[in-house]
């Protein structure tokens, strides 16, 4: 094949795959419709944001199985299959929504939103693994434009239905069941890995032939050899070169592990574009073949001091302080994000119909849609700074990505104060845009922490178990915030239910995720000073194993 022919096949799987993560971020439009649902259904703010809880559910528990099914299957079993959930997820809501009252429980709702969030976690992981695995010497740069078309789908369907159908829900959610199914079924013929035209082996100078050897034995469906061109199952290939396997120099032995060289696994939900570049290299490769030698600042970047855990996955991590810090880290601030994402809708609605009575229901609709769009450009803007402002920390400030997350946590914790506090709805984006900043710095950073503390070589799992936090911490505050609402409801004579009192109407919720933020960011500040003093302890052991 000609290498131009086979870069452009290349350059078009990435862009069928950020077409794919368009298709996938609709959960995070649910305010843009769910009030309008609600009203429209007579069913009370808690069970709508049961329903929404469901979509939650469906995208992040499914994490695991989905993931290990891209890995085996490849990148086109599992968007057909989010096809599919999407397509059968949205299309009988909106029947439902057509249907009017009692033409679907709540139960079978809740389904129906589960199969969407199922979907769309399904087709998600396929365009990651598609981007990162065509291109594994930039993987960064391949998964941040899927990364980025998942946090503008909310923006980009919400655009194109108040385009097109002004502002009718029905239209909107039938654009969402046809839409996302459409989108994900075109794309599937062009979901295609294939190899570099080399294969990628990114070497240090003067590296260990020993350690070569045993990356060429590792070798994985990323790294076919020239004549492998094209694999569609994406993780079922291996390939067993033999090579001559001279010792590795005995200064690598006193100084690390020796751990089996990991095989390249690009594949990450949500995620790589924090994990380092080179997943192959171990702490072999990172200790100096002579006493002189200059060592690159690249080759070092993933030495043992900086990944303290260099492959703990699954079960193992339970014992592992990190991995609870991790865990409580993301259910503090994730639950937040969860329930204003989910709730944005409601909270416009309460304070216009309080702040001005004459405004229509059209007008309101307009406003929740513009909220929703706001949050999902929030939610892109803060996955890009978190993705340079980590990387900027780390290279030249020479300090832990973990002040990353502090800074999301510290921008949830003042968001929840403005979202207890602010009454006027002409503010009320205050709330949503610092609420998608913090919701994108939470996902853009996180991945790249699991990997630092867990190793690379089990993320797609281990990013996998992370995500089960936001099903419980989401699921409390949405219902948190549905009681809350409720309790200020009123019932009308034909079942509709309004909330006249205002911010009254779901300020207790706030001052709970208020709390739920600086329990965050206490956990976060005793996991910087954990990391620095176990990695200054680590970095004189290894100061003192070089001068013995």
């Amino acid at each position: 094949m000609a290498p131009s022919s086979h870069q452009s096949k290349r350059f078009i799987s990435v862009i069928a795959a950020t077409l794919v993560a368009l298709a996938c971020g609709t959960n995070y439009a649910y305010s843009a419709w769910a009030p309008q649902f609600a009203q429209r259904m007579k069913i009370s703010a808690t069970e709508s944001n049961f329903i929404g809880a469901a979509g939650n559910l469906g995208m992040y528990a499914s994490g695991i199985p989905l993931g290990l099914l891209t890995d085996a299957r490849g990148p086109r079993l599992t968007t057909f299959l989010g096809a599919i959930a999407l397509g059968l997820g949205y299309y009988p809501i909106y029947l439902a929504y057509e249907g009017g009252p009692g033409s679907l429980g709540t139960f079978f709702l809740s389904f129906f939103s589960f199969l969407t969030g199922l979907g769309s976690c399904s087709a998600f992981s396929a365009s990651i693994k598609t981007s990162a695995s065509n291109f594994p010497e930039h993987r960064g740069t391949a998964t941040a434009f899927p990364l980025a078309a998942f946090g503008l789908s909310a923006f980009f369907w919400s655009t194109i239905s108040t385009v097109l159908f002004k502002d009718d829900t029905g239209r909107f959610l039938l654009l969402l069941a046809l839409g996302t199914c459409i989108l994900n079924f075109i794309s599937i013929p062009f979901l295609r890995i294939l190899s570099p035209a080399d294969p990628y082996m990114p070497l240090g100078r003067d590296r260990s032939p020993g350690v070569e050897s045993r990356r060429l034995r590792n070798t994985r469906s990323t790294e076919l050899p020239p004549g492998h061109e094209d694999s569609d199952e994406a993780g079922t290939q291996r390939y067993n070169i033999s090579g001559p396997h001279p010792p590795v120099h005995s200064r690598s032995q006193s100084n690390a592990s020796n751990p089996p060289a990991p095989s390249h696994n690009p594949d990450v939900n949500e995620t790589s574009s924090l994990v380092p570049k080179d997943p192959f290299r171990t702490s072999h490769e990172s200790v100096p073949e002579h006493e002189g030698e200059e060592i690159e600042d690249d080759a070092m970047s993933d030495v043992t001091p900086d990944s303290p855990h260099p492959d703990v996955r699954g079960l193992a991590m339970l014992s592992r302080v990190e991995f609870w810090q991790l865990f409580l880290t993301m259910a503090l601030l994730s639950g937040i994000g969860l329930m204003t994402i989910n709730n944005i809708g409601n909270s416009a609605k309460a304070l216009w119909k309080y702040y001005d009575d004459s405004a229509s229901s059209k007008f309101i609709q307009q406003r929740q849609v513009m909220h929703v769009s706001i949050l999902s450009f929030g939610n892109f803007i803060g996955r890009l700074l978190s993705g340079i402002g980590s990387d900027l920390l780390v290279k030249k400030l020479n300090m832990s990505r973990f002040w990353c997350l502090f800074i999301s946590a510290l921008v949830f914790t003042i968001t929840q104060l403005a979202g207890s506090s602010i009454s006027n709805p002409r503010q009320l984006a205050i709330v949503s845009g610092f609420t998608g900043i913090a919701y994108g710095f939470l996902f853009g950073v996180f991945p790249s922490l699991v990997a630092h503390n867990f190793g690379i070589n089990g993320l797609s799992q281990n990013w996998g178990v992370m995500t089960l936090a936001p099903v419980f911490s989401g699921n409390v505050f949405n219902l948190l915030y549905g009681h809350t609402y409720d309790r200020h409801s009123v019932v009308g004579p034909d079942g509709d239910r309004e909330c006249p009192d205002g911010l009254a109407c779901y300020q207790a919720a706030y001052y709970t995720t208020f709390v739920s933020g600086v329990a965050g960011l206490a956990v976060c500040l005793w996991t910087i000073l954990r990391e620095k003093r176990i990695h200054g302890a680590m970095r004189k052991k290894l100061e003192h194993d070089r001068l013995a």
